[in-house]
C-alpha cells in the first residue's frame, strides 16, 4: 500500500481488525520512510452477481449452468430450445436486476420452477425433483398431487 504522504510503496501494517460486522478489515499502517500513519479498509469486491449454494459455497453466476438445468428439464418434451433459452434469459434478467450481489440458489430454483410450471408441467416436475432434492417417491407423488389439484 502506497503512503499518502511520501508515495513510498513499502508501508507496514501496525494493527488489523474486522469492522462493519465482519464484512471489512480495518488496517492501521505506518510508513517506514516518513513515519506517517494512516488507515485502510479491505472489502470484498464482487465481479458480477454471485450465487450461494446450499452448502454455503459462493460461486459466480453462470448462465450456461442455468440454461443446462432448464434444457435437461425440457428434454424430450414439447418445449422448443428457444422457449428453454427464453426461460433461462428471463430468470437471469430477474436475478441480475435485483441488484443483490449474492443470490441464493433457492431463489433461482423458484424462479425457474415458476416459469417451467407455466410452460410444461412434466418439465416442471423433473426440475423440482432435482432442485428440491426429492429423497423418496412420496415427495414426488405429493408434488404430482399438487399439480393435479391445480388442473381441477
Amino acid at each position: 500500500m502506497e503512503c499518502p504522504s511520501c508515495d513510498t510503496e513499502r508501508t507496514k501494517v501496525v494493527d488489523s481488525r474486522p469492522t462493519e460486522g465482519g464484512t471489512a478489515v480495518r488496517r492501521r499502517r505506518e510508513c517506514p520512510d516518513c513515519s506517517t500513519r494512516f488507515t485502510t479498509y479491505e472489502r470484498t469486491e464482487w465481479d458480477g452477481t454471485q450465487v450461494r449454494k446450499r452448502d454455503g459455497e459462493i460461486e459466480p453466476f453462470d448462465h450456461d449452468k442455468l440454461l443446462g438445468g432448464v434444457l435437461r428439464a425440457v428434454e424430450k418434451r414439447p418445449v422448443s430450445e428457444d422457449e428453454a433459452r427464453a426461460i433461462a434469459d428471463e430468470v437471469e434478467d430477474d436475478v441480475l436486476s435485483n441488484g443483490g450481489e449474492v443470490v441464493e440458489t433457492r431463489q433461482i430454483g423458484e424462479k425457474v420452477s415458476e416459469r417451467l410450471r407455466e410452460v410444461d408441467e412434466v418439465a416442471y416436475l423433473r426440475f423440482v425433483s432435482v432442485y428440491k432434492e426429492f429423497d423418496d417417491p412420496d415427495e414426488f407423488a405429493r408434488e404430482l398431487d399438487r399439480i393435479k389439484e391445480r388442473q381441477d
